[in-house]
């Protein structure tokens, strides 16, 4: 009984197919003026859409270019700090590798750069 259903199914989706085959509608004139026309939707609906975006006024552009300009000019500082900070500790660590300072130094210097990396 249910293959009989599947059968029918089948069957029925078949002619479906057969009958959408039939009923499809032809395609009008030849490659180059269908792509014409859909190259000119596209831009049609381009059109469209532009005109539904919400512009930010000019205040707005000002306030936001400084918020990113703020943020990129303490990143920067950030940045340097920290590869300043490397640097000196990279140099104690090759003076200390070559025996140029006593541990005594190597501890006042790094202390000194700690204390002046994070500003206390």
């Amino acid at each position: 009984m249910a293959d009989e259903k599947k059968n029918e199914v089948v069957k029925k989706t078949a002619e479906t197919a057969k009958r959408d085959k039939k009923n499809k509608p032809k395609k009008e004139g030849n490659v180059f003026s269908r792509a014409w026309k859909r190259i000119k939707k596209f831009f049609k609906d381009e059109k469209g859409e532009c005109k539904k975006v919400v512009w930010p006024s000019a205040a707005t552009v000002v306030k936001s270019s400084l918020v990113v300009l703020a943020v990129v000019a303490l990143t920067t500082v950030v940045i340097f700090a920290f590869d300043r900070g490397l640097s000196a500790l990279l140099q104690l660590l090759v003076g200390l590798a070559n025996g140029g300072e006593t541990a005594e130094e190597a501890a006042a210097a790094t202390s000194g750069m700690i204390s002046a990396f994070f500003g206390f």
